[in-house]
C-alpha cells in the first residue's frame, strides 16, 4: 500500500493538477477553434465586402512583391472568424437570457450582481470558472471516446452555421441545397452523444446516450418530413431561395409567409417546433439528461471545458432551429409591413430568431417532462402520420390550383 501524503505533498499535488488542467484547457480550445476554421475554410465562399479585401490586399502584394498566398488565406480566415465569434456570443447571452426569463416566470429577479446591469457577465463568469477547472476523467472510460466527444457533438453546428443567411449579403457558405445541408450536419450531434454515453463508463451515461439516439434519430424523420411541404411551395431548397420567395405581400400589406398558408403553413410549422424542441433534448423532452432518474445522462461524467463544449453545443443548436424555422416560416428577413422596409433585414433575421428561441425558453419552464414511452409514441403515432397528411393535402392544393 502507498502511504499517505502529507497536506504539503497533497497539495502540490493538486496544484500541479491544476496547472495541468489549465494547459488541457488551452490545447482544447486551440484545438477546436483550428479545427472549426479548417472545416468552415475548406467549404467557404467569399463574400462581397470580403471580396473588396481581398482585392485591396492583392494590390497591396503586386506591389511590394509579397507572397500571393497571403490574402487567400487572410480572405478565408476572417469569415470563418466571423462565424467562430458569432457562435461563442450567442450561447453566452441565451445562457443569461434563459435564467432571467425563468427567475421571472419564478417571480424573482435571477442573476442581478456581476457586471452590474442585471448580472449581464454572469455567464461570462461561469464560462471563466468552467474553463479554469479542473479536468478529472473516470478510471473505467474509454479514454479516446470520451475525450473526443465534446467535439464530435460541437462541431457539426459550427459546421451548420456556415450556410445560415443572417441577413442581405450576410451568409457565408451559399449553396443551392443549403436546407439539406443543415439538417443533414446537425443531426451528427448524434454520434457525440452516443460517444458521450458509451465512453465515459457510466451506466446511467450509457442509458441517457441510447435515449439520446433513439430520440434524435426518432424525431428527424418528422421534423424532415415537416419542412417538405415549404419546399414543395418554394421548389427549392435553397434558404436564400426560401426566404426570398415570402418577401412580396401576398395580398395588400399581408405577408407572404408560409405559416399563414391555410391548414398546411400551421400544420408544419407547429410540427416543426415541437420536432425541433426534441431534437435539442430540452424540456419536456430532456429524458436523455433526466436529473431525477439519470444524474445529468450523457454528460454525467464530464466537467470543466468539456461539459462547456456540450453546453455551447446545446445552445448552438436552438439557435440554429430557430433561425431555419425563421427562414421557412416567417419570412426570414422580410418586414412584417412594406412601410418598415427600413429596418435592416439582419434586425428582421434575429428578432424572429429570438421570438423562436423564446419559446424554447418558456416551454422549459411551463411543461412537464414527457414519459420516454410517450415521447415515441407522440413521433411514431403522431406526429408521422400527420406529416404525410400534410404533404398528401400540399400537394393536392397544388395541383389543383395548377389546373
Amino acid at each position: 500500500m502507498r502511504e499517505p501524503l502529507s497536506y504539503l505533498d497533497a497539495l502540490k499535488a493538486k496544484e500541479g493538477r491544476m496547472k495541468q488542467s489549465g494547459r488541457r484547457a488551452a490545447l482544447w480550445v486551440v484545438l477546436m477553434g483550428a479545427a472549426g476554421l479548417l472545416l468552415v475554410t475548406v467549404i467557404g465562399e467569399l463574400q462581397p465586402y470580403i471580396g473588396r479585401i481581398d482585392q485591396f490586399l492583392q494590390a497591396v502584394m503586386a506591389a511590394k512583391k509579397w507572397p500571393s498566398w497571403i490574402p487567400f488565406v487572410v480572405t478565408l480566415v476572417v469569415p470563418a472568424l466571423l462565424v467562430m465569434g458569432v457562435m461563442m456570443a450567442l450561447p453566452l447571452f441565451l445562457v443569461w437570457w434563459e435564467r432571467k426569463v425563468a427567475a421571472h416566470m419564478q417571480v424573482r429577479l435571477g442573476p442581478m450582481k456581476v457586471g452590474g446591469w442585471h448580472g449581464w457577465a454572469q455567464t461570462i463568469a461561469d464560462t471563466i470558472k468552467l474553463f479554469l477547472k479542473e479536468i478529472v476523467e473516470p478510471e473505467g472510460a474509454d479514454k479516446w471516446v470520451y475525450r473526443l466527444a465534446p467535439a464530435v457533438a460541437f462541431l457539426p453546428g459550427y459546421l451548420a452555421f456556415a450556410p445560415l443567411p443572417f441577413g442581405m449579403g450576410l451568409t457565408a457558405l451559399h449553396l443551392d441545397i443549403s436546407l439539406l445541408f443543415v439538417i443533414a450536419v446537425s443531426s451528427l450531434s448524434t454520434i457525440g452523444i452516443l460517444m458521450a454515453g458509451w465512453g465515459s463508463g457510466n451506466k446511467y451515461s450509457l442509458l441517457g446516450g441510447l435515449r439520446g439516439a433513439a430520440q434524435i434519430v426518432s424525431y428527424e424523420i418528422p421534423r424532415a418530413l415537416s419542412i417538405v411541404p415549404v419546399v414543395m411551395w418554394a421548389g427549392t431548397l435553397s434558404l436564400t431561395g426560401i426566404w426570398k420567395m415570402q418577401v412580396e405581400p401576398l395580398w395588400g400589406w399581408f405577408p407572404r409567409w408560409f405559416i399563414f398558408y391555410p391548414v398546411v403553413g400551421q400544420i408544419s410549422f407547429l410540427i416543426y417546433l415541437i420536432t425541433t424542441v426534441a431534437e435539442t433534448n430540452r424540456i419536456p423532452f430532456d429524458v436523455p439528461e433526466a436529473e431525477s432518474e439519470l444524474v445529468s445522462g450523457f454528460h454525467t461524467e464530464y466537467g470543466g471545458l468539456k461539459f462547456a463544449f456540450f453546453f455551447l453545443a446545446e445552445y448552438t443548436y436552438v439557435f440554429v432551429g430557430s433561425l431555419v424555422g425563421a427562414v421557412l416560416f416567417l419570412g426570414g428577413g422580410s418586414p412584417v409591413l412594406p412601410q418598415l422596409s427600413f429596418i435592416p433585414s439582419w434586425a428582421w433575421f434575429l428578432g424572429k430568431t429570438f421570438g423562436l428561441v423564446f419559446i424554447f425558453l418558456w416551454a422549459r419552464w411551463t411543461l412537464p417532462r414527457l414519459r420516454v414511452d410517450r415521447i415515441m409514441d407522440l413521433c411514431w403515432k403522431v406526429f408521422i402520420p400527420w406529416t404525410l397528411f400534410n404533404i398528401f393535402l400540399t400537394g393536392f392544393i397544388i395541383l389543383w390550383r395548377a389546373r
